[in-house]
């Protein structure tokens, strides 16, 4: 088989990104060392109140993922809807969900159930993040820069400056 004819392994990572983390990060680079496109998916998320617009997570992540080694192998795209029919839109071969913890499973087991339902042909792989990153959750980080707790090791250097000034513009 010749480059030419060789299927492109593509796959979505999907999430709110509220504010991106390193653990994001980090699943991005690693899920970039198995496909040859990713799609990092910022859903509108209407259900959740954020700290960011869906315009400002898609900002940051774009500033974010500029700044990865793997940049070229990525877009950023944000979606409202289904993610099974997003997937099936982009021509994505599976869907990448990171795991944290035990707690994690089975939400994301049953979501892997339901897109595999309603998207056969797509896939969905489960990554750990690095150890150091398993804690960590959007959540967290809003929570302790809302408590004026140190963020600056927790997020890309963009995001800590943006949480910054979204604080003090809410004072």
């Amino acid at each position: 088989m010749t480059n030419s004819s060789r299927v492109t392994r593509r796959a979505v990572y999907p999430g709110s990104f509220d504010p991106v983390t390193n653990g994001h990060t980090s699943l991005i680079e690693r899920a970039c060392g198995l496909v040859d496109e990713l799609i990092v998916a910022v859903a509108r998320s209407d259900s959740k109140t954020p700290m960011f617009s869906f315009e400002e997570r898609i900002d940051l992540m774009e500033r974010t993922v500029s700044t990865l080694d793997v940049k070229d192998q990525i877009k950023v795209v944000g979606f409202d809807g289904l993610l099974a029919k997003f997937a099936i839109e982009q021509k994505a071969n599976a869907i990448i969900r990171g795991l944290r913890a035990v707690s994690d499973f089975e939400y994301e087991f049953q979501m892997a159930l339901m897109n595999r339902k309603l998207a056969r042909e797509v896939e969905t792989v489960f990554l750990m993040p690095a150890l150091s990153w398993v804690y960590l959750s959007s959540s967290i980080v809003r929570d302790v820069a809302t408590h004026g707790g140190d963020i600056s090791g927790l997020v890309p250097p963009q995001v800590a400056a943006a949480i910054k000034q979204k604080l003090q513009s809410n004072k």
